[in-house]
């Protein structure tokens, strides 16, 4: 499977927002491009039920959540072999905390900094599975993510992961819950952090996909 090199990663938050879907599908081509060789089946994210969610401890006194949303992306997975890849793209713009002008805020140069910045992405690296045999379960995936010009590894661990049938659909749909936690300093997201607002930012991701 194709993997991108340090510099495409940092070329693509840098691109501007009216050329995301190129940026989106080019991303996708490669990536995905060479699946003859795979026996792992495609599935396309469902943006209407995947986001990126945030929270991040205030003073410790309260909780400071929000989310990212109208993702897009693809993964293989294939469970008798015991792999999947997946990548993400995910526009800046679209934070979401309830708060119109703290949304406002957090897209701006002090924190995310959409307009020079206006895509994030990730990019998983090695899947781990339980050793039932029988039916193996989704437990870790690993990944690099590129957000405010800055790739650094994460771990995400799967508090749920399931695929079936959709009759709705008519074809087979898996979706997950992953969560892990990351130092936002490392991607020189430092606003604040000398104030006493917590470095360690706890990220829930949610997906759906549909089998192509």
């Amino acid at each position: 499977m194709y993997q991108m090199d340090r510099q495409e990663r940092r070329m693509l938050p840098r691109q501007v927002c009216k050329k995301y879907c190129q940026i989106a599908g080019t991303l996708f081509m490669l990536l995905f491009g060479a699946l003859s060789s795979s026996q792992a089946a495609t599935y396309h994210l469902n943006p209407d039920r995947t986001s990126v969610r945030f929270a991040i401890d205030h003073f410790n006194t309260s909780t400071n959540m929000g989310g990212f949303y109208d993702l897009n992306g693809k993964f293989e997975y294939d469970p008798a072999a015991k792999t999947g890849n997946i990548a993400l793209v995910i526009p800046i713009n679209t934070i979401n905390t309830g708060n119109k002008a703290f949304d406002i805020e957090l897209a701006g140069p002090d924190f995310f900094d959409a307009q020079q910045y206006p895509l994030a992405a990730f990019e998983s690296t090695k899947w781990y599975f339980s050793r039932d045999s029988n039916s193996p379960k989704v437990t870790r995936v690993d990944g690099e993510l590129t957000l405010h010009g800055e790739t650094h590894p994460v771990r995400l661990t799967a508090t749920k992961f399931h695929c079936s049938f959709s009759h709705l659909l008519k074809k087979d749909v898996c979706s997950g819950r992953f969560t892990g936690v990351i130092d936002r300093t490392k991607w020189h997201l430092n606003k604040y952090v000398i104030l006493g607002i917590a470095k360690d930012l706890t990220l829930n991701i949610q997906i759906e996909a549909i089998k192509q």
